[in-house]
């Protein structure tokens, strides 16, 4: 039997946090197809957020485990995992959508057609993308969060950025569903879920992607 795919799982180490659920989700959909490295900006522990009684004692035992430690996201070598994975992350906006260490990962898993799944508000982390005008995205399709979902967001008035509106700026193609309708996009190597309902759908598909490599 041959060794597993690895999956590097990046997530947000802002104020905003992860959504607990989407984590939650995509960990344990991942654990059994790939050898999983979670990885944050400065590595810092990651801050759930949403955590209701369905997540709460999994967070709980997550959070002791030794895995539960991500690694720092700027010493993290692309070259070493097979596939990419972003969660639902509120807090992504604030670190992961100008992150010049993500920015590098990406270039490399574009470069060498590598799967990459993005999720939710974690589809801002794709927007570190860009080198002078231009974004590495450019003319994929995807989907993210709709303004009809971001503006139920306390902060909707303050966010530095909106998927949609970037996606469609940066010569990418956005579709939306209505809000909280599971709603992905596939196109080439890139996955986006529209929200974090669209979690297992996403994940399952980069499983599914990874495996037809």
């Amino acid at each position: 039997m041959s060794a597993k795919p690895t999956c590097l799982i990046v997530a947000s180490a802002s104020a905003q946090g992860v959504s607990a659920k989407s984590f939650h989700q995509s960990f344990n959909l991942c654990s059994s197809a790939f050898n999983l490295q979670t990885a944050t900006p400065g590595g810092k522990p990651i801050d759930f957020v949403g955590v209701d009684e369905s997540t709460a004692r999994w967070v709980q035992d997550f959070n002791v485990k030794p895995y539960a430690t991500p690694a720092k996201l700027e010493s993290i070598d692309g070259a070493r995992y097979q596939s990419l994975l972003i969660p639902d992350c509120p807090g992504a906006l604030n670190d992961l959508a100008h992150s010049g260490s993500l920015h590098r990962i990406l270039t490399h898993f574009i470069s060498h057609q590598k799967p990459v799944c993005a999720v939710g508000q974690g589809v801002s982390g794709l927007c570190c993308a860009t080198e002078g005008q231009s974004w590495i995205f450019s003319g994929y399709s995807l989907t993210g969060p709709s303004v009809f979902e971001l503006v139920r967001r306390p902060d909707f008035a303050n966010l530095p950025l909106v998927v949609e509106d970037f996606v469609r700026e940066s010569g990418g193609s956005y579709t939306a569903s209505p809000e909280d309708a599971v709603h992905v996009v596939i196109d080439r190597h890139l996955i986006t879920g529209q929200n974090t309902q669209s979690t297992s759908l996403a994940v399952n598909n980069l499983i599914l992607l990874c495996g037809a490599k």
